[in-house]
């Protein structure tokens, strides 16, 4: 995976390959009274208040990162999205990457910008999933693992990372406390979050004595099951002063891939896709993870965001559980990391969940996240991830 390390793009740093001109989110959590279009456009109204002068005719194209139709029996949602937004004709189209596939309809969005096919372009990430039990989501889930070995074994997500957390464990010295820390710092993120699903503090102890899920993952070291839909409009950078006067910009992004069987891979408890996907984005936006003023990353089970400060280059390769141990991805750390409250607390709508992120990450840049604000931001990093660290995207934004 290291074969695209010395990649050469030509960009010039800081290159803008697009402006988010704005973004919403709606509120996350176990929404019974909407639907997943109603979520939309819940998040989407936010967004057009950010923003002026934009009018919905100006939005040339569409695209709505959504994980499984499972959840309300519906596909095409970019059909249903530009209908229900009132964007109609606007060339719309579905995005699929499991929990990805909200950041890889913001990577289209963005291609599409670069390409200068249109000038102002809308990408979408939703999930409906409170209508399903618990069984049939994590079954919907699965159907993002590999089908003859891993769904035929009776594997669920939970057990993949347990293998990759005792794998972790056993190599590095990593604990059940490290993993901890993540769950006990992502739930005090978000309770400065009024946006967020999980609004409750909670102790080592009460993470270490929670139900075991799949040893050593507990329910705490598990993100929930979550409603909830993000938003972020995009426009050619030499017009984004046209709607806004604080646009954010999008300066590096990547997008890599690995075996969707976890067991094919050499290394389980190094997410190569996430490596190279940040890699490129670094590259490409001509900055070091020195640089990152604080990061989203995917916290979809505590172990991950051991394994993405590693792969995000944070800090060396086995040392991740020391940047947990020592406090130093808190707010006001070294490298503050989930100040949203990460997928573990702020909540996991699958294919909303790389949108929440950029959501997070244009607030905070703008210096309007209130009592979660990290100071003096300057680059901001999303990564998200799709099956089981099988597919990952990394964005780089900016003032």
């Amino acid at each position: 995976m290291e074969k695209k390390k010395d990649r050469k793009f030509g960009l010039g740093k800081l290159r803008k390959l697009a402006a988010v001109v704005a973004s919403g989110m709606s509120k996350i959590g176990r929404r019974p009274e909407l639907t997943g279009r109603e979520l939309v456009l819940e998040a989407f109204m936010e967004a057009l208040d950010f923003t002026r002068n934009l009018e919905r005719k100006d939005i040339g194209a569409i695209y709505v990162g959504s994980q499984s139709e499972t959840y309300e029996h519906q596909i095409m949602y970019g059909s249903l999205v530009a209908d229900w937004l009132g964007l109609l004709p606007s060339g719309s189209l579905r995005v699929e990457g499991c929990a990805a596939a909200g950041a890889l309809a913001f990577r289209q969005a963005v291609i599409d910008i670069m390409s200068g096919l249109h000038d102002v372009v809308l990408a979408c990430g939703v999930e409906k999933m409170s209508l399903r039990t618990t069984a049939e989501v994590t079954d919907a889930l699965m159907s993002a693992s590999e089908s003859t070995l891993e769904q035929y074994s009776g594997l669920t997500f939970p057990a993949i990372y347990a293998l990759m957390a005792t794998s972790h464990m056993a190599r590095y010295g990593s604990t059940e406390q490290d993993m901890a820390q993540i769950a006990i710092k992502n739930h005090e993120n978000a309770l400065m979050n009024p946006k967020a699903h999980i609004k409750k503090p909670i102790s080592e102890s009460e993470v270490l004595s929670s139900r075991v899920v799949a040893t050593p993952l507990k329910l705490y070291d598990c993100s929930p099951i979550s409603d909830g839909a993000a938003v972020a409009i995009l426009a050619n950078p030499e017009i984004a002063k046209h709607f806004t006067d604080s646009p954010t910009f999008v300066v590096g992004m990547g997008h890599e891939t690995d075996t969707i069987g976890l067991y094919e891979r050499e290394d389980v408890a190094w997410p190569a896709a996430v490596f190279g996907a940040c890699n490129e984005a670094y590259k490409m936006a001509g900055v070091e993870p020195t640089e990152i003023s604080f990061a989203e990353v995917h916290d979809c089970f505590t172990i991950n965001e051991i394994l993405a400060y590693e792969a995000c280059g944070f800090v060396e390769r086995g040392r991740g559980h020391l940047l947990a141990r020592q406090g130093e991805t808190k707010i006001g750390g070294k490298i503050p990391v989930n100040p949203s409250g990460g997928l573990k607390a702020r909540g996991h709508p699958v294919g909303a969940t790389g949108l929440c992120q950029i959501y997070e990450l244009h607030l905070q840049l703008l210096g309007e996240a209130g009592g979660r604000q990290v100071e003096n931001t300057k680059f901001a990093l999303a990564v998200n991830e799709g099956g089981s660290n099988a597919v990952a995207t990394a964005h780089i934004l900016s003032k």
